[in-house]
């Protein structure tokens, strides 16, 4: 007899399983199934030594392996717990995450971008709502990672919808560039095991996309 012959196997038996089945439960079945056997067996050709050992310490390890399952996921909702009392002390800031929105606040206007490898050259279109460029910005070289900038936004405002594009090169290759935003944490929320900013301008977001924190 093997652990095989306690454990199921298949999607099938998985799903004829009670939902109550627990580790005890089934570490009580194999001793049962292990005590019978031993019971019948041929006295003139018992069970081998190592084969009894070897079935126990595979029971154990199974046992061992859901208990552990078990106190990683309550370890993991605690987590996510932790994260939703943390996050909620954004509610009212700033957060820099993906996106091509360009925030103007005074007469200026602000955005971001990250690049995955150093530029010899950086350019910055600013764009109306329908895609036309309304002005450039010549950054020249620039070192991998985030970076940020400012333009003069003269008569434009916040509702103007106003956007921007970022263009990096290393000479003649164009460079992976993702645009970067401010926006405003209007509320946090946890579902599963995901923690969730509601952003006034990006809805919805993971809170793994924060790239900063203003």
């Amino acid at each position: 007899m093997t652990v095989s012959s306690v454990l199921p196997t298949s999607a099938s038996s998985n799903a004829a399983a009670t939902p109550t089945a627990t580790a005890a439960d089934t570490s009580d079945r194999f001793l049962k199934l292990l005590v019978a056997q031993m019971q019948s067996q041929d006295p003139l050709s018992p069970m081998d030594n190592a084969q009894v050992t070897s079935q126990m310490a595979q029971i154990n390890t199974v046992s061992g392996i859901q208990t552990l399952n078990t106190s990683v996921q309550a370890l993991s909702t605690q987590f996510v717990q932790m994260q939703a009392l943390q996050g909620a002390t954004l509610v009212g800031h700033d957060v820099v995450v993906p996106g091509n929105s360009l925030s103007i606040v005074d007469g200026q206007g602000a955005g971001g971008y990250e690049l995955a490898s150093a530029a010899s050259g950086v350019k910055i279109d600013v764009l109306s709502p329908s895609g036309q460029v309304v002005d450039s910005i010549d950054i020249g070289a620039q070192s991998s990672g985030m970076h940020s900038f400012n333009w003069p936004a003269g008569t434009a405002t916040e509702g103007s919808g106003l956007t921007f594009r970022v263009t990096a090169k290393s000479g003649t290759t164009t460079l992976t560039a993702t645009p970067l935003m401010r926006d405003l944490v209007d509320a946090v929320s946890a579902s599963g095991n995901t923690l969730s900013l509601e952003l006034q301008k990006s809805g919805n977001v993971p809170y793994s996309t924060v790239k900063a924190f203003n």
